[in-house]
């Protein structure tokens, strides 16, 4: 068997992995070479909304989708126009104790300097009129958040990384990373290819590869569900995603007036393998309601088609990029709770840095997500929805 050596080695080219290849390349490293199972963004990233918010509950998730949002506006406008697009995004309620969370939280993001604010019923009107405001109580918009076209991000990151020197090996077999500190190795189709730095971007994938690596951590996937839809009257690209509190549906416009829309998290963990990549006709159906409820003007929209993806929880919901615990060397990027195409290229810009550079103010930069946080322990855990109002374990809305 041929042996290989590399300065570093990526698994997995959803965003997330394409990101902190081609970061790795632009820092100087000359042999990056990056495998992927089957092509690049065809895993949770090509089943993604896409939607780029700051309305967050978490400091450094805030600032991380911040620096996302700036570079994926570059490299759209560099490589892949209209793959990034300024829309905003509205988050509403009409129940009173949803609507004081919703208060705090825009009161905590704005000292966090996120342009974001409490607007009128009647504003949300002009900018959705579809949507019945009657009853609600809080409505908070960010005008600067963003939708983005997933898959395109991943292939212009694919692109750019190759235009740099990253190799990839495509429609790669998912292995297992051998040997120890110095010299990892990955094995593909009958070579060897060894390392000082491997890094895990294998998203739904990355539970069994780790702990087949002996170097497990307490993740678990699970599946959400998203749907295309036409609307009557069509849906400008121009109008904001939104965030319906109450019945947990979200919504982003599509192109030629279609909307994409999904809701929240199923409590249960998911076989990336044998998960079902369909749509449940409940999951139609609760999209059927909420919008008859809140949005009649959209009620007769028509159902394009529906399916589902898998993303990854963690116990604290907050993600797990950096070196693994007792394993110098590896690192890993993934866990962000269903939200990684927000926060992948920060997030991969952080771990580049440390990667590269090290030092203490890099490993500063990651330390609320680090992997180490969970070095003496594999807790159990259920799934839970990544985007709330609030931070802790187990938030209240």
């Amino acid at each position: 068997m041929a042996v290989e050596h590399a300065d570093a080695l990526v698994i997995g080219a959803g965003v997330s992995g394409a990101a902190v290849a081609y970061h790795l390349a632009r820092r100087g490293l000359r042999r990056v070479i990056a495998f992927e199972a089957f092509t690049p963004g065809a895993g949770a990233t090509g089943r993604a909304a896409g939607i780029v918010s700051e309305q967050l509950w978490d400091r450094w998730d805030v600032e991380v989708v911040r620096e996302s949002k700036a570079e994926y506006a570059a490299l759209a406008a560099r490589t892949a126009p209209g793959a990034y697009r300024t829309n905003g995004f509205v988050r509403w309620t009409s129940d009173e104790g949803v609507a004081g969370a919703l208060r705090e939280r825009v009161s905590e993001l704005r000292s966090w300097g996120v342009d974001v604010q409490l607007i009128e019923p009647s504003e949300l009107s002009r900018l959705l009129p579809a949507v019945r405001t009657d009853d609600l109580l809080a409505v908070a918009y960010a005008p600067t958040d963003a939708v983005v076209a997933p898959s395109a991000l991943a292939e212009a990151y694919v692109a750019e990384g190759r235009r740099l020197g990253v190799e990839w090996r495509l429609v790669a077999p998912v292995g297992k990373v051998l040997g120890g500190p110095g010299a990892w190795s990955w094995s593909d189709r009958g070579a060897t290819y060894t390392s000082p730095v491997v890094v895990v971007a294998a998203g739904a994938w990355s539970k069994q590869l780790l702990r087949a690596s002996g170097f497990p951590l307490p993740l678990a996937p699970y599946r959400t569900q998203a749907a295309v839809l036409t609307v009557p009257t069509g849906v400008p690209e121009t109008a904001p995603s939104f965030d319906d509190l109450d019945s947990d549906v979200y919504a982003r416009p599509e192109e030629n007036g279609r909307l994409l829309a999904g809701d929240g998290t199923e409590r249960v963990e998911a076989d990336p393998e044998t998960f079902v990549p369909t749509g449940d006709p409940e999951f139609v159906a609760h999209l059927a309601e909420s919008f008859a409820e809140r949005l009649p003007g959209w009620a007769e929209a028509k159902l394009v088609r529906a399916w589902a993806g898998v993303c990854v929880a963690t116990p604290d919901r907050r993600a797990m990029v950096g070196p693994v615990a007792g394993a110098p060397g590896l690192y890993t990027i993934t866990g962000f709770n269903g939200f990684g195409v927000m926060r992948a290229a920060g997030a991969a810009a952080r771990l580049t840095e440390l990667i590269v550079g090290g030092g203490e103010a890099a490993a500063a930069r990651l330390a609320t997500v680090s992997p180490a946080r969970f070095a003496s322990q594999l807790p159990e855990f259920t799934p839970h929805d990544g985007f709330t109002l609030q931070a802790g374990d187990d938030p209240e809305f």
